[in-house]
């Protein structure tokens, strides 16, 4: 039975870095999973790109904004007070979104309006709730059936942002575990990728990690 735990990959990176008791990490990039195998945290070879995510900007499905006809640039609208946008120092989704600001012209203009989500997940919550009126999340968050009706989205362009590769690796405490090896097997398999698919991410490009 697997026990899922939700959070930035940069904060779990630091956990496991001091010994918490996971058997296999999930990143939202490639760069935590190759430092623990080079730190020994985790099992050399392992390691494997599962999906490519994509970000998005999402607005509440009552928002005036016209996504359609503004793009990014609806988030320079005067009604627009506040931007949520995952930490950029340990969150690979907040990275992306920083770069895609940056790579579209915006950010300088809309850096005061920022509120900072410590992982996509919170910066979803953000604008779900009404604490900002829009946010560049990831668009797997935007898909699920949890968010179903209650927003509005625009694809940020993938090439304003590096590719985020997602990436597993099974961990040293748990090298030989059946269970964990067997998860990563289904990770890379056909069901799961489908699943992957159908909300939102990428497959594995050719040559990546595991493939």
């Amino acid at each position: 039975m697997l026990t899922p735990a939700y959070g930035s990959s940069g904060n779990y990176y630091s956990q496991i870095r001091n010994g918490a008791p996971f058997d296999v990490f999930l990143s939202a990039d490639v760069e935590y999973p190759r430092r623990l195998v080079a730190e020994g945290a985790a099992v050399a070879g392992s390691l494997f790109v599962y999906g490519t995510g994509r970000i998005v900007l999402w607005v509440p499905a009552q928002s005036p904004l016209d996504l359609d006809r503004l793009g990014i640039h609806a988030l320079e609208e005067p009604s627009v007070h506040h931007v949520a946008m995952a930490n950029p120092r340990h969150a690979p989704y907040g990275r992306a979104a920083e770069a895609a600001l940056r790579s579209l012209g915006v950010y300088d203009r809309i850096a005061p309006k920022l509120v900072i989500g410590e992982n996509i997940a919170q910066t979803f919550e953000f604008v779900e709730s009404g604490a900002a009126e829009a946010g560049l999340v990831a668009e797997s968050l935007a898909v699920a059936p949890a968010a179903r009706g209650k927003g509005r989205s625009w694809e940020v362009p993938p090439a304003s942002y590096p590719p985020i590769e997602q990436c597993g690796v099974i961990l040293s405490r748990a090298k030989g575990s059946r269970a964990a090896t067997q998860f990563r097997a289904w990770m890379m398999g056909p069901q799961a990728r489908a699943i992957l698919t159908q909300y939102g991410f990428s497959l594995p490009r050719r040559g990546s990690p595991g493939r």
